[in-house]
């Protein structure tokens, strides 16, 4: 199920910076525009607008595509999503951070949009780098869209989604074919107890399978009490990734009954995916022949 994220905007935006008039988006007739880029026989030049994801946060990770486009682009807009290793290696005179960070300051969406559209005009290359893939929770359909209605060229670049990735190099498959035919991708953001919820808890606990939210934390009490209330057996695995496949990544496993517990215990902070269902407890068959430089264990969480 999807509604939006990075992911389904229970994202509380700060108030934008005053526009100047002098900064006003142009019309995208292609009359006269003072900021836009020039070409040597005086034409008015576009840049285009890379929407790419980064993958899950390993640069190793990173498509080949994405790599190139990041190594060659004028400005680069990112959050901090990407992760630490991907985001350090932009020089720090072409990256500008429009990141949003759950509880914390943000840039409002409506004014990355407008930031995009600007240095297209003025005739740069722009990459606007989110984690995963920016079509998957990440608001990518919005700035296509925003970008086509004025006029802007732009690519999509598909990156590997985090839902994925990171519960499987924490060794817990998505679909498994003794264990899920089916997967469901929710954003965590929204409130289940909200009347207009576009996320049905009901429906997902009827339809079984694996259950995987993003970006859902801080509100893992709602969700798994939703699922509870609904039915899904009190015994469901579940398990948490921390920062999958970034330095430091941490796994911590229970039941749809103890995870909340385990979560505090265990001091699991976004970013985090949660994995719930039978899929969640093969971990335990694969985890110590699992090699990778990503993990460091959550002490306790795999009694």
């Amino acid at each position: 199920m999807t509604t939006d994220a990075n992911a389904a905007d229970a994202e509380t935006d700060s108030d934008a910076r005053s526009e100047a008039d002098s900064n006003a988006e142009p019309e995208t007739d292609g009359g006269t525009d003072s900021n836009a880029g020039s070409s040597s026989t005086g034409e008015t030049v576009t840049g285009t607008v890379s929407l790419v994801g980064s993958g899950p946060g390993d640069p190793e990770l990173l498509t080949v595509k994405a790599k190139r486009l990041l190594e060659d682009a004028d400005v680069v807009l990112h959050d901090k999503l990407p992760g630490p290793e991907i985001i350090d290696t932009l020089p720090d005179d072409r990256r500008e951070d429009v990141g949003k960070r759950a509880g914390g300051e943000r840039t409002p969406q409506s004014e990355i949009n407008e930031r995009l559209v600007e240095l297209a005009r003025e005739g740069k290359d722009v990459v606007r780098l989110k984690g995963g893939d920016s079509f998957v929770f990440g608001r990518g359909g919005e700035e296509a869209e925003y970008l086509a209605e004025r006029g802007v060229p732009f690519e999509v670049v598909p990156g590997v989604t985090s839902a994925i990735a990171a519960p499987a190099v924490a060794g817990v498959p998505v679909t498994h074919r003794d264990h899920a035919s089916s997967v469901s991708f929710v954003t965590g953001h929204e409130d289940p107890t909200k009347d207009d919820s576009a996320v049905d808890w009901d429906a997902l606990a009827a339809t079984g399978g694996t259950i995987v939210v993003l970006m859902g934390v801080g509100r893992l009490p709602d969700y798994t009490a939703a699922l509870l209330e609904a039915g899904t057996a009190p015994e469901t695995p579940v398990a948490l990734i921390e920062r999958g496949t970034w330095p430091g990544q941490r796994v911590a496993t229970g039941t749809l009954e103890t995870i909340v517990d385990v979560r505090d215990e265990e001091e699991i902070s976004p970013p985090a995916v949660t994995v719930i269902g039978d899929v969640a407890a093969t971990r335990e068959t694969v985890v110590e022949f699992i090699e990778n430089d990503y993990e460091t264990p959550a002490t306790g969480a795999e009694e």
